[in-house]
């Protein structure tokens, strides 16, 4: 392990623990028993099999945004638009799934997943090409274009491609149940999803830190001048990057969509995607830490549920431990910066001190 790697993970494990601290501390203020609270936010996240179900259903959505941001990161460009992204991939998914009721899920399905890849890639495509050629923020424009998709597939679900079925306020027509992913756990949220997410999750770890594009898009995001320089077309990959992580996106629309809704709603989403950005920032891109952070995160989440019922702490303590982690690892490196600055300030003392005797 790197020397680089192993600090980071000691800081990172620094920060997780003293977030836990200052949660802890706040529960004594406002009454309560830190003990009693985090026990039963763990047993909540894995202390039954609904709960287990639960926390693998939220690391997988964590994990594949998160991957999402990490593959474009990678390659030097930052997608911020993967809520649309999502949207459109869910809705065309849904839509073309919707018409083919009846027919075979063999043919449905593997088309559903294509449509919802080509789609989310095609929207992810276009602020790609707007940054490479004409050097448009792709932060502004992904942020703006999340906001079009959005209102767009809330606008189609509720009017053009409204259900007439009784009993639906709101959504398009619901999917055959032949093309649905069923749960595996029963009473949890845990569907045939996380099989797909497992495959799509390997797939971007084996591309990002094992192939000779994922070393090129590694070495553009840190350094596009000398990529430019060594002969790589970094553009080339900033758009195949993009096109990756708008790919992810709205595949996982179509997951949610398939699994536990059956139809496409315009509130399938509560912000999935920058739930998955902050933990693919804190992690560095790294997809290693990328799959372990949603399990943690997972767990605080589900298990913030729990805590919240059965001890009467607030589930929103959860969300300022995440954010102390957060700001801690914002943090970390001009901390770690000024420590070594520090360092080598008195080892130049020392060197100094030993000349004067000598």
């Amino acid at each position: 392990m790197k020397k680089e790697t192993k600090n980071y993970l000691v800081s990172l494990s620094c920060a997780v623990l003293l977030a836990l601290l200052i949660g802890a501390v706040i529960m004594l203020i406002t009454g309560h028993n830190p003990l009693e609270g985090y026990g039963a936010l763990f047993t909540g996240a894995l202390g039954t099999p609904r709960g287990i179900g639960n926390t693998l259903y939220k690391a997988a959505q964590l994990c594949i945004t998160g991957l999402a941001t990490a593959v474009a990161a990678q390659a030097g460009i930052f997608n911020v638009g993967g809520e649309g992204q999502m949207f459109l991939g869910a809705l065309a998914a849904c839509w073309v799934g919707a018409s083919l009721n009846g027919q075979s899920p063999w043919l449905v399905i593997p088309l559903c997943l294509a449509v919802a890849a080509a789609t989310g890639a095609f929207y992810a495509w276009i602020p790609a090409v707007m940054k490479v050629k004409m050097g448009i923020s792709e932060v502004i424009t992904t942020i703006l274009m999340n906001t079009i998709a959005i209102k767009f597939c809330t606008y189609m679900a509720n009017g053009p491609l409204k259900t007439t079925e009784r009993g639906v306020n709101q959504g398009t027509a619901s999917l055959d149940k032949l093309f649905r992913f069923d749960k595996l756990i029963p009473g949890s949220n845990l569907t045939e999803t996380i099989f797909y997410i497992a495959v799509l999750t390997f797939l971007v770890w084996y591309l990002m830190t094992r192939t000779t594009a994922g070393f090129e898009m590694k070495l553009t995001g840190q350094n596009p001048r000398f990529a430019k320089f060594s002969g790589i077309r970094a553009e080339r990959l900033a758009i195949i990057g993009m096109l990756i992580s708008g790919a992810l996106c709205g595949l996982l629309g179509m997951f949610e969509c398939f699994g536990l809704q059956t139809r496409f709603k315009a509130d399938f989403s509560n912000e999935f995607y920058f739930d998955g950005m902050l933990v693919a920032m804190i992690m560095r891109y790294k997809p290693v830490g990328i799959i372990l952070m949603s399990l943690f995160f997972g767990v605080l989440k589900i298990g913030g549920i729990t805590m919240q019922s059965r001890t009467g702490i607030s589930s929103e303590l959860i969300l300022i431990v995440q954010s102390i982690i957060i700001f801690f690892m914002a943090a970390e490196d001009g901390v770690m910066q000024r420590l070594r600055l520090r360092r080598a300030a008195r080892g130049l003392v020392r060197s100094a001190g030993k000349d004067g005797e000598a």
